[in-house]
């Protein structure tokens, strides 16, 4: 099946990279014609491990172009793709659909065939409606039916997702589109994954409500961590105990410095907003959002006290900055809320991120930037854990603690224990849940 994706962001880059995998002649484009210029090249325009290898057998296989071309890309397509940015509208908290609207009219404006046009973007309810609104007044001769497909992709391990998801989520409304749906998921269908063919309404809502269940799920053990600090807990022993109920789960029950990212903090907002809007709110969402914003300001206050109660003309080295492991993308990331505030408090902070150079020179113009961490760690006053790279995993302690000023962590990613810093000769240790470390006199 000839497929078009518009849009090569994250989500639909690699849904089209995967759609060609799964042997669909799939056609991506973009407004951008210079990150068009650079897939041609091989380049790829975000960190996502082992797109780039599948990126380049699908396009030798013939499978996988791109263009700026959208006329080019719906030729003989049976499929459209929207995945566009829905960004947080400015000022009121509302999901940014107008990429959304003006791909939908585009497509009108060139489909002369029946196609199916199927919405990847994460899009409030009654967003598919008013893309059938906008096709038929556009286009009024046009056959073709609209869907609701929702991503569920992990950063980090997006490619996985895909290929092996815990559900693929359909919203259709003709049996005609279904049977389109059915052959482009087809591979999946073949080996029995769970997909769930539902209405459109329901489609768009269950990706919402599932991302504000998961962050829902973060914030209520970064509460707990907080309560273990008081008691003398280990939010880890915590989580543990809890997550093997199954009803409750493992996942999503690690504690630190708060959610970000591209989905939940745009999509709690805009779930907020949606449930304001039809006199329906999400009370236990908003909590949400107000938590986990105190939980980063818990995470500047635990470093402050590592610092003497001051971060003015401290040595801060940060250890990650992207909002997760695997990933580039600096979206919403704890990040830029907590170094901007070290930074405003006289605090001289170097990074070290795998990733995060090509995006954070810009989004955190006063750090310093490292490759060596052994090397940035001369002279520091504190190392922080702030995103748990493997990298950062296995990290000679006793090494970096001889070459610090003052040996200080804020394992914010709970990534080692108070043994192993106090093994390694740190005077201080903090991490999110767990008992502090202060060798006696240190501070």
């Amino acid at each position: 099946m000839k497929i078009a994706m518009i849009g090569t962001g994250y989500v639909g880059l690699v849904s089209g990279v995967c759609f060609s995998d799964f042997g669909h002649d799939v056609i991506c484009v973009d407004k951008d014609i210079s990150k068009i210029e650079r897939l041609n090249a091989g380049e790829l325009p975000i960190y996502e491990p082992g797109l780039d290898v599948l990126l380049a057998k699908n396009v030798a296989a013939g499978r996988l172009r791109f263009t700026g071309d959208l006329a080019l890309a719906l030729e003989g397509a049976e499929a459209v793709f929207i995945a566009v940015g829905t960004p947080t509208r400015r000022g009121d908290g509302h999901a940014d659909l107008s990429f959304v609207y003006a791909a939908a009219k585009e497509i009108a404006e060139i489909a002369a065939d029946y196609l199916v046009i199927i919405t990847k973007s994460t899009v409030p309810v009654g967003t598919n409606r008013e893309v059938g609104r906008i096709v038929g007044e556009a286009n009024p001769g046009l056959e073709f039916d609209v869907a609701s497909n929702p991503e569920f992709l992990r950063e980090g391990a997006a490619i996985d997702d895909f290929m092996r998801p815990d559900r693929v989520v359909v919203g259709v409304e003709s049996e005609r589109a279904t049977q389109v749906m059915s052959e482009i998921y087809r591979p999946l269908f073949l080996r029995d994954f769970p997909i769930i063919t539902t209405d459109l309404e329901s489609a768009e809502m269950i990706k919402y409500a599932g991302n504000a269940f998961l962050a829902t799920k973060i914030t209520f053990i970064n509460e707990v961590a907080a309560l273990c600090e008081k008691v003398g807990a280990d939010v880890k022993e915590v989580a543990k105990g809890i997550g093997l109920d199954g009803r409750i789960g493992n996942k999503f029950l690690h504690a630190g410095p708060g959610y970000g990212g591209s989905c939940f903090p745009k999509d709690t907002k805009a779930f907020a907003r949606m449930g304001q809007d039809f006199a329906s709110p999400m009370t236990i969402t908003e909590a949400v959002m107000e938590v986990n914003e105190r939980v980063k300001q818990r995470m500047v206050e635990k470093m402050r006290d590592l610092c003497d109660g001051s971060f003015n003309q401290k040595n801060i080295l940060v250890l990650g900055v992207t909002f997760k492991p695997n990933t580039d993308d600096m979206r919403d990331a704890p990040s830029l809320s907590i170094i901007p505030q070290i930074i405003g408090s006289g605090g001289n902070v170097t990074v070290v991120d795998p990733q995060g150079r090509r995006e954070g020179e810009a989004l955190l113009p006063a750090v310093k930037w490292a490759d060596d961490l052994y090397g940035a760690a001369v002279g520091a006053d504190l190392i922080v854990v702030l995103t748990e790279w493997n990298e950062f995993r296995a990290i000679d302690l006793s090494r970096v603690a001889r070459s610090m000023r003052t040996a200080r962590m804020a394992d914010l990613r709970n990534v080692y224990s108070r043994q192993d810093a106090e093994t390694a000769g740190f005077e201080a240790y903090s991490s999110v849940g767990r008992p502090s470390y202060r060798r006696e006199g240190s501070l």
